[in-house]
């Protein structure tokens, strides 16, 4: 489970990088072009430092997914590095959920994030279940 959600946070990761190259439609697509806009009013390479980040942390939250599925070296804080992205996940996949609910539209992004979320939870919790006995 834990690598699954690695590999998928990796694959993510992947993807925003791509995605740089056709940031303005890709914006768009997810209703964010206005407020990239403003930001790029700022300064231009804003919406790109923002994607970078973004991308960085699903990077690395993808490691973290790999170290506790022992694919990776063990990374600092592992256990509670998982936990936390998993609550960070479950928290995002179920707001979207419920906001997804009440506006009419499918949820695509908060089932995915929902799912992420259950496994680094299931996951984590198989893990460290495991080792205690």
């Amino acid at each position: 489970m834990l690598k699954l959600g690695g590999y998928l946070n990796i694959g993510i990761a992947i993807t925003h990088l791509i995605a740089l190259f056709w940031i303005e439609k890709v914006f768009r697509v997810f209703g964010i072009d206005e407020k990239m806009a403003e930001l790029s009013q700022i300064h231009f390479s804003i919406p790109y430092v923002a994607t970078l980040l973004v991308t960085t942390v699903f990077f690395v939250f993808g490691l973290y997914g790999l170290s506790a599925g022992n694919t990776f070296k063990k990374l600092p804080f592992l256990k509670i590095g998982v936990f936390l992205i998993a609550g960070i996940y479950l928290l995002r996949g179920i707001s979207e959920l419920f906001f997804s609910m009440l506006n009419g539209f499918f949820p695509t992004m908060g089932i995915l994030a929902t799912l992420i979320g259950f496994l680094y939870f299931f996951g984590g919790l198989k893990k460290w279940k495991m080792k205690r006995e």
